[in-house]
């Protein structure tokens, strides 16, 4: 079978967003939108495959395809795609397809300056500033994010035994902090967090159940974050954040950071 796609490619703070937009989408069954993306996963996956991995994607690209509103409240339904599956929500991803949709006038919101976007997690809404053809900011108001429970213990091949806190901000993220035998970010390199990240996801899976409260098909973990001393003046927090198979976000991490926010505002 043959089939052609749309897409045009971003970036939010050089993390990749290939936003599908038209040619051979697949038509989804469900009444929601986390409906269709398990359809999606269920009958049409190939289509993820053949847009974010070699050879037109990479180890860590992502994307979104692009529906029209189920909800009458919103501009615009979007399905988030990575290399990993489809996210519930992807925050840099948001801010990707905001962009790409508004300075390709792909999508008219119903009220200037402001998109609402129908994710799988839920609504969205994008509040963005627009000069001329460009973008200058976007700013999302997420899902409801929440501390899900702390001190998780995890025995991990190549650290050892560590204690971790989860929260939600879209995604179910592990956040470890400094202890005992993670003395903080400077300890590590890139190809550590590669490396002790899928191990530590793989660990705690097998041996910890969470859930979300209100979608019971969302009851995986999937991200961690490896917290650290903010190294930059004027800022409160430090941290890396590892998705996929082997990839560290180069963006801020929408999801993370809101997962991130919920974490300390329960503390």
């Amino acid at each position: 079978m043959r089939a052609t796609f749309f897409c045009i490619d971003g970036h939010t703070c050089g993390n990749p967003v290939r936003v599908v937009t038209g040619g051979s989408i697949p038509r989804l069954e469900g009444a929601t939108m986390f409906e269709r993306r398990q359809d999606f996963l269920a009958k049409h996956d190939w289509v993820r495959n053949a847009l974010m991995f070699e050879p037109r994607g990479h180890d860590i690209m992502s994307g979104s395809i692009l529906y029209p509103p189920l909800r009458e409240d919103c501009d615009v339904t979007i399905l988030f795609i990575e290399t990993s599956g489809c996210l519930p929500m992807c925050g840099h991803g948001t801010i990707g397809t905001v962009t790409t949709i508004i300075e390709n006038g792909l999508v008219t919101p119903k009220t200037p300056g402001v998109l609402r976007l129908d994710t799988p997690a839920g609504l969205v809404e994008a509040r963005y500033v627009q000069k001329g053809a460009f973008v200058e900011s976007v700013r999302i108001k997420n899902v409801p994010s929440f501390l899900r429970g702390r001190g998780y213990e995890v025995e991990v091949d190549g650290i050892g035994k560590l204690t971790v806190d989860v929260a939600y901000g879209g995604n179910f993220y592990a956040i470890i902090e400094k202890q005992a035998n993670y003395p903080g970010l400077d300890g590590l390199e890139p190809s550590d967090i590669i490396r002790l990240s899928p191990r530590l996801r793989a660990v705690f899976n097998a041996r910890h159940k969470i859930v979300h409260p209100e979608n019971p098909a969302i009851d995986k973990l999937t991200h961690v974050m490896w917290t650290g001393e903010p190294k930059t003046k004027g800022a409160t927090a430090r941290n890396a954040v590892f998705y996929g198979d082997k990839a560290i976000d180069r963006s801020p991490c929408g999801t993370g950071t809101s997962a991130r926010m919920a974490h300390l505002a329960a503390l």
